[in-house]
């Protein structure tokens, strides 16, 4: 890394301190959304989207909400030219639904720009020229004076052709990379934009302030977009948009302190695709705001169907891990974090059901399309008995002891241990079932009988071991404590029973009961045992068949 000392920083300071966006705690509304999607995300793609495959997506877009969704480049090739004509012709743009296409600002590019959008029913035309030192120096060789002088007569074109051209037009313009231009000098340019187009109240115009290559932290941006915000002309006039990438995976950071510094509008993509590093993810930034208690303004309930189309559409992944989206991003592996979900989900039921305040979960996967049982607890080596009793417990309905738990994750644990894979709740219930319910062997009981006597009960138990027959009668101050002083004295069997649990497994008067009984070994251990009936007795007795049995 000793070629380290040729990087120096590339952007620029504001003139003066802009630090007021330090001062505010969070994001209180949210912007307006502008999905680039279908240009900049598209033009990022190995294989760029399909007419069908733009459709569909355009559909996904309007789905999801976005009321501005900017659907090419139509100067430059005859795909987008083709797209942009099909949703016109088509009619295939609802009312409160605004294009946005894109422009350099050059005669014959803005010219053929128009004639594309005619007859859209709202369109914004948005026109850029490169304003950064390095754009200026190395790429088009000019001056400050003949760069401003480019983006004024794009600006005029654009005014021209509007008053020639029937439709709705709306003018956007971009000082592109932004991010490595001196503040002092894009607020010029933009002062000279907005000075050709006068904004009104009923005529605003939008000002977009690109990241076109992330070059600094994002408290750099912000201190610019303030002061472009502070300084601009006809400001109240003016809808201050942003158009963070990614190159220092910054973009959702950049897009948020911007907001707090007094942008009013985000240019993204979903899941961040685009060029190099990617654009902004608005899936990340709206659910970021989501998650504090703000309305996005979006719709990301159907987060499944949504990965389904941008992958079907893109050919692009989401991640397993990407905030919100992922499959795996609410998955809870770990034993600790298991339980700690597990006992969240408890007590917000019981105690505060209106907040949401789980551990480890920043969001209710529900709201996104998810589900508890089959996206949250997932259970694996690594998982415990917080894991794999909430699984028992809510899929199907068992509320083992606290430790039976622990022995139910011990043994979950060693199965997924020695298979390497995950087991799924299907799985974790046969494992139950087979290790702890019901297990008649080499011990069993066949018929038990009761009496009561001096205020407590003696069974008559007629039990086998190893296929041998034999009956026994003891005394206890309850039925099950007289069924296991029988089984000890027949077999000379040391053990002491130390748990007893029940539940029904069903609301109904024909519903089968469950039991669970834990008995401490001689050594200080102990042993679990489950047993399922329509008579309690009878399950209790199995349970406790079953904890001798695993002894």
């Amino acid at each position: 890394m000793e070629n380290v000392k040729k990087y120096q920083r590339q952007y620029h300071m504001p003139p003066e301190k802009c630090t007021k966006w330090a001062q505010k705690e969070y994001v209180e509304k949210a912007p307006s959304w502008c999905s680039v999607d279908l240009r900049d995300g598209n033009q990022a793609l190995v294989i760029p989207m399909s007419l069908e495959q733009k459709i569909e997506f355009f559909k996904l877009l309007v789905k999801i909400g976005f009321k501005e969704i900017e659907v090419g480049f139509p100067a430059a090739s005859e795909t987008e030219y083709t797209f942009l004509r099909t949703l016109i012709e088509q009619d295939l743009i609802p009312e409160d639904v605004t294009i946005q296409v894109l422009t350099q600002a050059r005669e014959h590019i803005i010219r053929k720009t128009f004639e594309a959008v005619k007859g859209a029913p709202k369109a914004i035309i948005h026109v850029y020229n490169s304003t950064s030192v390095a754009q200026r120096e190395q790429v088009f060789k000019k001056s400050k004076e003949e760069i401003i002088r480019i983006a004024v007569e794009g600006a005029q074109l654009l005014k021209e052709l509007a008053e020639e051209t029937e439709g709705n037009f709306q003018f956007e313009y971009s000082p592109e990379s932004f991010t490595g231009t001196e503040p002092e000098y894009a607020l010029e340019v933009c002062n000279a934009v907005l000075d050709v187009w006068k904004p009104t109240a009923e005529n605003k115009c939008i000002i977009n302030l690109p990241v076109t290559v992330q070059l600094s932290m994002p408290h750099v941006y912000a201190s610019q977009i303030e002061y472009m915000s502070t300084h601009m002309k006809y400001r109240e006039h003016v809808i201050l948009s942003q158009h963070p990438h990614n190159d220092r995976g910054c973009g959702v950071a950049d897009a948020e302190m911007g907001l707090l510094a007094g942008a009013d509008r985000v240019e993204g993509t979903l899941f961040g695709n685009g060029e190099r590093t990617g654009n902004v993810d608005i899936v990340t930034l709206a659910m970021n705001m989501y998650s504090q208690g703000v309305d996005p303004g979006l719709d990301f309930s159907d987060m499944p169907g949504i990965c389904e189309v941008y992958e079907k559409c893109t050919g692009m992944k989401v991640d397993e891990r990407s905030p919100y989206s992922g499959a795996l991003v609410f998955a809870a592996f770990s034993g600790s974090h298991q339980d700690a979900i597990a006992k969240g989900m408890h007590w917000r039921e019981e105690k505060d059901p209106g907040h949401w305040t789980v551990p480890y979960l920043p969001i209710d996967p529900t709201d996104v399309g998810r589900n508890y049982d089959a996206d949250v607890i997932r259970i694996n080596s690594q998982s415990g008995k917080g894991g794999v009793g909430y699984i028992l417990e809510t899929q199907y309905g068992l509320n083992l002891p606290a430790k039976m738990r622990e022995a139910m994750g011990y043994a979950a644990k060693a199965v997924s241990d020695h298979s390497h894979k995950e087991l799924h709740p299907e799985e974790i219930f046969s494992l139950f079932k087979k290790t702890f319910e019901n297990v008649v062997e080499p011990y069993r009981v066949d018929e038990v009988h009761f009496r009561q006597k001096d205020g407590g009960f003696v069974a008559q138990v007629t039990s086998s071991f190893n296929g041998k027959t034999t009956t026994t009668e003891a005394a206890g101050n309850g039925r099950l404590n007289a069924v296991s002083n029988a089984l000890k004295k027949a077999y000379e069997l040391k053990f002491n029973l130390v748990t007893y649990q029940e539940h029904a497994l069903e609301q109904s008067s024909s519903s089968k009961a469950i039991a669970y009984v834990g008995i401490q070994k001689p050594d200080g251990s102990l042993s679990w045992g489950a047993g399922v009936n329509s008579d309690i007795i009878h399950a209790s007795v199995d349970a406790l068949v079953t904890a001798i049995n695993n002894r």
